[in-house]
């Protein structure tokens, strides 16, 4: 089994990536999602939410409120580490499950957007980089996902900079360009990850 770690900041593409190495068959544990099914109405992990930021993180019909929340933590750093404290372990958990299932010769991808910020490249056999210039990010921000521009920018501020990111990169995939490219550069990486697959058997 190879396991590989992928990262990139806001805005980078770096779903787009996971999607399309999943189409080619690696097993994809996405960590964002999972940091969604662990706070989920009835979870464990929702109710410590709500004991540790209050009734006002919740949405009327009992879900979480993520906007609401984001708005909280991203502007705090003392809140965003309680929040990760909560969500983390639990992601942790669910990740390794889904590992243990998968099969011996599989190629692992875990998609996790915070592998730089929590020094986590010594997990992964290989680390892929999504990198993308912050501008470019900004826009997309602003554009597919209707950030304000204030907001957008905050996101990419507490997150890590390019530079640590691609200090810890084994592969990286630029994703300035446009879809076409980044299918190719994507086909490259999986022949590499195939190869590396096939040599650890």
């Amino acid at each position: 089994m190879l396991k590989v770690g992928l990262t990139g900041g806001i805005g980078s593409g770096k779903s787009e990536v996971s999607r399309r190495l999943a189409a080619r068959g690696a097993v994809v544990v996405d960590a964002d999602k999972i940091a969604r099914e662990v706070v989920e109405p009835g979870t464990p992990g929702l109710a410590q939410i709500v004991a540790a930021f209050g009734e006002g993180v919740l949405r009327p019909d009992g879900a979480l409120d993520r906007e609401r929340l984001g708005s909280i933590v991203f502007a705090d750093t003392e809140k965003l580490r309680i929040l990760n404290g909560i969500v983390h372990p639990k992601v942790g958990e669910r990740s390794e499950q889904l590992q243990r299932e998968a099969p011996d010769d599989a190629v692992v991808v875990y998609d996790v957007p915070l592998l730089a910020e929590n020094n986590l490249a010594p997990l992964y056999d290989v680390v892929i980089v999504v990198d993308t210039p912050d501008d470019v990010r900004l826009e997309r921000l602003l554009r597919s996902r209707g950030m304000s521009e204030a907001d957008a920018r905050a996101r990419i501020a507490a997150q890590a900079s390019r530079e640590d990111r691609l200090r810890i990169a084994d592969i990286v995939i630029g994703n300035e360009g446009s879809l076409d490219q980044l299918e190719a550069q994507v086909d490259r990486v999986w022949q590499d990850l195939s190869t590396r697959a096939s040599s650890q058997r």
